[in-house]
């Protein structure tokens, strides 16, 4: 089972980009989108034009036109859809949590595509990212305690160590580097019920990285941060067999401001 997660920073601008193309090309069995930022009928049609139309798709949409947006796209029928966070009222419709049960070669996957907040930090906004977090914590406990094959895949906005950002130093105090966010990742992987798939394939390296500014060098220099993850449940992460970040070979061959993030399952 090939698992490619994505953000696409707006389906409809990543397909005029190459996106849908790159994807295709990916041959995944699971693809997790974050940023969709279309309605339903506008993501059945790019998923059509570009090659997934008979593809099962669980989309959630934000009720702010434009913005956030996730989805889950297999080649197998879901087995159970669950469009939100349960039981947190306050992120009910805000397209950033789907999840999905599908039967693959036997035993049934879970599934989950997660868009978490910037944030801002000593804001407002970072009060509800803590919030969410929060929500996605005590979630990812209940699925864990289920000793299940589960996969929540996603753009966290958390570079969790230094080496998972380039310029660590300048980021000191800011929203996606601050020790309470990095705190979240430190509880999901304590106790090893969770895996960070690419961490353990990639080893203790710089990167690689996910997400790089459209502006300035930062792209062409790989100031970059990895923020988009594959955080699987044990049983699932000891099936892993291959793992890579998409990233493009040159600037101009960018679709999102994101690189994909892959991994096979031997299932």
């Amino acid at each position: 089972m090939r698992i490619v997660t994505a953000n696409v920073n707006g389906i409809r601008a990543a397909a005029r980009r190459g996106g849908m193309v790159w994807l295709q090309q990916a041959e995944p069995d699971v693809l997790c989108l974050q940023e969709v930022r279309a309605s339903d009928t506008q993501l059945a049609a790019e998923l059509h034009a570009g090659g997934f139309g008979d593809w099962h798709v669980a989309h959630v949409a934000c009720t702010t036109a434009g913005r956030a947006g996730v989805a889950v796209l297999t080649r197998e029928p879901h087995e159970r859809v669950q469009v939100e966070l349960p039981g947190v009222e306050e992120f009910a419709s805000c397209g950033r949590w789907v999840e999905t049960d599908v039967v693959v070669g036997g035993p049934t996957v879970t599934l989950v595509s997660v868009y978490v907040h910037t944030g801002e930090a000593e804001t407002e906004r970072q009060e509800e990212k803590y919030r969410f977090l929060e929500a996605m914590t005590t979630r990812m406990a209940e699925l864990a305690a289920e000793d299940a094959h589960v996969v929540v895949c996603g753009d966290v906005n958390v570079a969790h160590r230094q080496a998972d950002l380039k310029n660590w130093k300048g980021n000191l105090g800011k929203a996606g580097f601050l020790p309470d966010e990095q705190a979240y990742l430190d509880k999901w992987l304590a106790d090893g019920a969770w895996v960070d798939v690419t961490r353990r394939s990639a080893g203790d390296v710089a990167g690689p990285y996910t997400w790089w500014s459209w502006r300035g060098k930062a792209f062409d220099n790989d100031a970059g941060w990895r923020i988009d993850y594959q955080l699987a449940s044990a049983p699932l992460a000891d099936l892993v067999t291959h793992t890579f970040v998409g990233r493009a070979d040159t600037y101009a061959e960018r679709w999102s401001d994101h690189a994909a993030v892959v991994a096979d399952y031997d299932l």
